[in-house]
C-alpha cells in the first residue's frame, strides 16, 4: 500500500462529497471543487465521516494515481472547509501593494503600477502596503495566483528587493569584492 494513499481523509462537519462516474466533488462552506479520476485506476468510497481510496490493482501506475488521487480530495476537502493561504511579502524602497476594485495594483519601481486583475474564486487581501495575502478553496489556484504576482519581480539577490513568500529565505550574493584599482 501507498504511504499516502492508504490514510482515510476526515470529512469534518458541513462538507459533502458525492463521487459520480469519473468526477468527485467536494461542496463546503468557501465553495464546491470538481475533480476528474481514473475509475479504472483508483475507487473512492465515501462513508459517514471520512473517504478512503483503493486501487483497482497492483503496479507502478496504479500506486502512483492512489498518492495522487488521495492527496487531491484530501486538498479539496480542506479548501472547501478552511481555504488554502498563500502570503506574500513586497520589499524595496517605494515598493507597495493595494487593492483598486478586483485589481491588484503593484508599485514595484517601475514607471508604471503593475496591475494583477484577481481571478474567479480567489481572494487577496492587502493587511498593509508591504504584505499581500492570497486565499481560496482551490490550492492549485492560490498557487498559480501567488506565483503570477511573484513574477512581477521576483526577490533580487544582491538586495533582497522584490516580491517574496512569507517562508522564503532569500539567500543574499556579497556582490563586488574587488576589482580594477583595488591595490
Amino acid at each position: 500500500m501507498s504511504k499516502v494513499g492508504k490514510v482515510p481523509i476526515a470529512i469534518p462537519d458541513g462538507v459533502k462529497v458525492t463521487v459520480g462516474s469519473g468526477t468527485i466533488a467536494v461542496e463546503g462552506k468557501y465553495g464546491r471543487l470538481e475533480q476528474a479520476f481514473r475509475p479504472d485506476m483508483v475507487q473512492i468510497a465515501v462513508d459517514d465521516a471520512e473517504a478512503t481510496v483503493t486501487r483497482v490493482k497492483e503496479g507502478k501506475q496504479y500506486r502512483a494515481f492512489h498518492g495522487l488521487y488521495r492527496s487531491l480530495l484530501a486538498n479539496m476537502v480542506y479548501g472547501v472547509s478552511q481555504r488554502w493561504e498563500k502570503g506574500m511579502l513586497v520589499r524595496g524602497l517605494g515598493y507597495r501593494a493595494r487593492l483598486q476594485g478586483n485589481t491588484l495594483m503593484l508599485d514595484l519601481g517601475y514607471s508604471n503600477p503593475m496591475e494583477y486583475e484577481i481571478p474567479e474564486g480567489i481572494e487577496i487581501e492587502v493587511p498593509n502596503p508591504n504584505e499581500v495575502i492570497v486565499r481560496g478553496a482551490d490550492r492549485q489556484a492560490v498557487g498559480q495566483a501567488a506565483a503570477e504576482i511573484r513574477k512581477f519581480r521576483k526577490p533580487n539577490v544582491y538586495d533582497g528587493k522584490g516580491i517574496r513568500y512569507k517562508n522564503e529565505q532569500v539567500i543574499q550574493k556579497a556582490g563586488k569584492l574587488g576589482g580594477p584599482g583595488s591595490g
